[in-house]
């Protein structure tokens, strides 16, 4: 669960991340980056791809600054899937919402 997300903080767990992050049931990645700071390509992803999971959920920043590529919303209709892309703030609230019945994963952009 994550308990608490302001601009460039999230708090899961009772631990304080000040850096992008990918989470999952069994995954805490502080240390992700995208190759293009502002967009989200597939190959950005691809550590967490090989996990089963049924949401994807990507949060663009507090101001929603980030762009998700195509590749990204074909990829993950072709596998069926559920994507949700919303600035970070909406994002926990699914992330939080779908962790609890779904195998999810978020990956968070926390500023901009």
């Amino acid at each position: 669960m994550i308990e608490s997300y302001t601009f460039g903080r999230m708090v899961i767990d009772g631990s304080v991340y000040t850096s992008d992050i990918i989470i999952s049931s069994n995954l805490i990645d502080s240390s992700w980056w995208r190759k293009s700071g502002h967009k989200l390509y597939l190959k950005d992803i691809e550590s967490i791809l090989s996990d089963k999971f049924e949401v994807f959920i990507i949060g663009t920043g507090f101001f929603g600054l980030m762009k998700v590529e195509q590749e990204v919303k074909e990829y993950f209709q072709k596998k069926g899937i559920l994507l949700i892309i919303e600035n970070t703030k909406k994002a926990v609230l699914h992330y939080n919402k779908f962790s609890l019945k779904k195998n999810t994963v978020g990956a968070f952009h926390l500023t901009c």
